[in-house]
């Protein structure tokens, strides 16, 4: 057993964070940077294992990419992490925040839907940097195909092979256990609705209510999307006990008009580093206050009839081997919750984002009556498109339209039951709960009411909970706006076909 997999196993049994660093595992000899043949692209060259990309302003190609074959099979249903040193200079900012500079694994498993694993937000300029990312290799994985070079994007990225490295994470731990619900929770029937806004309202309760939503994802958040943040922890505490005083008053209401509360801690301390990673994995400081922030939380809503459920933290993203791994954590802070609240479920998320694809490699908690959730944005060029910009260049001929061929797939219901299979693949083999805490599609998307409407579908076939994202936050999510863009977005004078959808899966809701 490798020395990374033995740290790992060694935070299972731990009770209290260890304050020395673990070392990282020794880099996988198959992937030694020697052995690995690269296909030079046009705008490519390679000298003293420095390879350069650099794009002209005028290039017509979005993808200038190197690339090198390598065989997945004697990694099937590993999780390996991937870095290489780089530096960038004048890169564009590209349409989609996952192009830009590429470093990605991408390979089609038999059976599934293909995989494109990549860091993000890699644009303009920095000097030489460690970029990472995970990546759970299915059991059906064959050849894949490693990617570097600039996507959708002009300037220079240099990249320093001799650093490029494989490493072997996340120990698979518990793979026969099977979740136990009390009664309670095991004839609670499915729950339907919606990510709140920042702060909610009695005003918004009475709509809920109209609509018979009957599960609101609560989010505690702030400087979403930032890097950075969160770093003061008295500054961090102070705006937390704001916030949850403005929860206790959601609670009431919600306890008025019979709608349950998920509690989402959206930003947890700490937050994220420039590569979207949680610095609370990396840094004990933050990984301590993390649970300590549990335990408060629990002590305070405790016996609260109307809380659903804990949701310790949202769409963690761990892109290299960690101190206090993205699972490890969850898992401490649910066993300090446990001590306190022993009734209430607790609601554990996967790696990437909370991706589909990170299921792969999710083991369950071995403690009962844990709800596992995950959020579905896939393919995120339809659900996505234009989100990240002001259109810019891109007009409304280029958007793409649900159901329809997109990177290379032709994306349907089927393909959406595909990219879902490893989740129902974990709920059937562990007997788990399964809550999609966010799933939707932009406004201004070509069928996204079809899009709503049959992931739904594949959540009623499952018996999955679900909260739709989101209810008056950012208009270019809400079903009451219509627009074609982030700049012209407004109310609808009418209900909008996504809004339809929703409330007519609403009526499913058993309401007291």
């Amino acid at each position: 057993m490798r020395k990374w997999m033995l740290s790992a196993l060694s935070l299972l049994a731990a009770a209290v964070l260890p304050a020395e660093e673990s070392d990282r595992p020794e880099p996988l000899a198959e992937f030694n940077p020697g052995l690995i043949k690269w296909s030079l692209n046009q705008y490519a060259t390679l000298k003293d294992q420095i390879l350069t990309v650099k794009v002209p302003a005028e290039a017509t190609d979005k993808s200038n990419w190197t690339s090198a074959a390598i065989d997945l099979k004697p990694f099937r249903q590993q999780t390996l992490c991937f870095t290489i040193k780089a530096r960038a200079v004048n890169v564009s900012q590209p349409i989609h925040s996952w192009n830009g500079v590429k470093f990605m694994l991408n390979y089609l498993p038999a059976g599934g839907t293909e995989r494109w694993h990549h860091p993000s937000n890699l644009f303009g300029s920095f000097e030489w940097q460690e970029i990472a990312f995970s990546a759970g290799i299915d059991a059906n994985a064959d050849t894949g195909k490693l990617i570097l070079g600039l996507q959708d994007s002009n300037g220079e990225v240099q990249f320093d092979l001799s650093t490029f490295k494989v490493y072997r994470t996340f120990a698979m731990v518990n793979s026969d256990y099977v979740v136990n619900y009390p009664d309670r929770i095991k004839s609670m029937p499915a729950h339907r609705g919606v990510m709140s806004p920042h702060t909610m309202t009695e005003e918004d309760f009475k709509t809920l209510r109209a609509w018979h939503a009957n599960l609101i994802r609560l989010q505690i958040t702030r400087f979403w999307g930032q890097s950075g943040t969160d770093r003061d922890l008295d500054d961090y505490d102070k705006w937390l006990g704001e916030k949850l005083d403005h929860l206790d008053q959601v609670l009431k209401w919600a306890n008025e008009y019979g709608i349950k509360v998920i509690i989402d801690l959206h930003s947890p301390p700490g937050g994220r580093d420039k590569s979207r990673d949680m610095t609370m994995f990396y840094d004990k400081k933050y990984a301590d206050h993390f649970i300590e922030v549990w335990q408060r939380i629990a002590k305070r809503y405790k016996g609260n009839p109307a809380v659903w459920g804990y949701d310790l933290v949202n769409e963690p993203v761990q892109s290299r081997p960690a101190k206090y791994d993205y699972w490890s954590l969850q898992r401490m802070a649910a066993e300090a919750v446990r001590e306190i609240d022993p009734d209430t479920p607790i609601i554990i998320e996967s790696n990437e984002w909370d991706s589909p694809n990170a299921f792969a490699y999710l083991p369950p908690l071995k403690m009962d009556n844990v709800i596992y959730q995950v959020h579905m944005y896939m393919p995120g060029t339809f659900t996505h498109q234009g989100v990240h910009n002001t259109f810019g260049e891109q007009s409304k001929k280029s958007l793409v339209t649900y159901p329809g061929m997109m990177d290379g797939t032709n994306w349907n219901i089927d393909e959406l039951r595909k990219a879902l299979k490893p989740v129902r693949d974990f709920q059937q083999k562990h007997n788990a709960r399964i809550l999609v805490g966010e799933f939707s599609a932009i406004a201004w998307a070509p069928g996204a009411d079809q899009y709503l409407q049959d992931c739904i579908t594949i959540f009623e076939e499952n018996n999955w909970d679900w909260t739709y994202h989101a209810f008056r936050e950012w208009p270019g999510w809400s079903v009451e706006h219509v627009g074609t863009n982030p700049g012209d977005l407004k109310l609808s004078p009418e209900d909008t076909a996504r809004k339809k959808v929703l409330l007519k899966s609403y009526l499913k809701n058993v309401q007291p």
